[in-house]
């Protein structure tokens, strides 16, 4: 019998504290909504659309949060079969290596093995979703300009987690009976980038036979 995300995904594992929306504020009432949309049984690609009358920006805010929960949670389970000796390189497969570059300790592309990769990747994006000049919550306060193009970057390298999954991991994965679990959080992921143009299709093609 398929086990839920909860039994699957030890809550003791989860790479990250969950951000949380705060209740009564108005992305608190769109994630509620594409949160019953995902329960509906709704396909996944109507689910993502923009619903009438919103504002993209707070639609992208919401998922962006929530496919860094969702994603910090699937790579908190595996963090025991990713580590230095395994995963020496940050990578999808032989083709396709991965280097880390911030605006503070790593100026230049560095080549990092996976664990060390995947730390720095959500110490980054934790610190760009609770930065209020990038992701605000007050009421009245606009988003920046650059908003848009900040979600892209997020959501370009939290695929690389997915690719690194699939192609690394995903036996173990299956072994654990989480697959249509991951596999279902990953088509809501792809058909979000998707359906806003949020991921250049260059960065997609590590995966591209099995999303299509």
């Amino acid at each position: 019998m398929a086990l839920c995300l909860k039994q699957v995904f030890n809550k003791d594992k989860t790479f990250r504290p969950r951000k949380k929306f705060e209740p009564g504020t108005q992305r608190f009432e769109l994630y509620k909504k594409a949160q019953a949309s995902l329960k509906s049984g709704l396909d996944l690609k109507a689910v993502v659309q923009l619903p009438p009358g919103e504002s993209i920006n707070d639609w992208i805010a919401v998922h962006v949060v929530d496919f860094f929960n969702r994603i910090n949670l699937i790579y908190g389970t595996m963090s025991e079969y990713c580590t230095e000796k395994s995963c020496p390189i940050m990578s999808g497969g032989l083709k396709y290596e991965y280097r880390w570059q911030d605006d503070s300790k790593y100026k230049k592309p560095t080549k990092l093995s996976a664990p060390q990769y995947m730390c720095m990747l959500m110490d980054w994006i934790e610190m760009l979703i609770n930065n209020e000049d990038i992701f605000p919550t007050r009421i009245g306060v606009p988003f920046p300009k650059q908003f848009q193009q900040v979600c892209t970057k997020i959501l370009t390298r939290l695929f690389r987690v997915f690719v690194h999954v699939y192609i690394h991991h995903f036996d173990s994965i299956i072994n654990m009976g989480a697959e249509a679990h991951v596999n279902t959080c990953y088509k809501h992921f792809y058909y979000f980038i998707r359906e806003f143009s949020l991921v250049d299709h260059r960065e997609l093609e590590p995966l591209v036979r099995m999303s299509q």
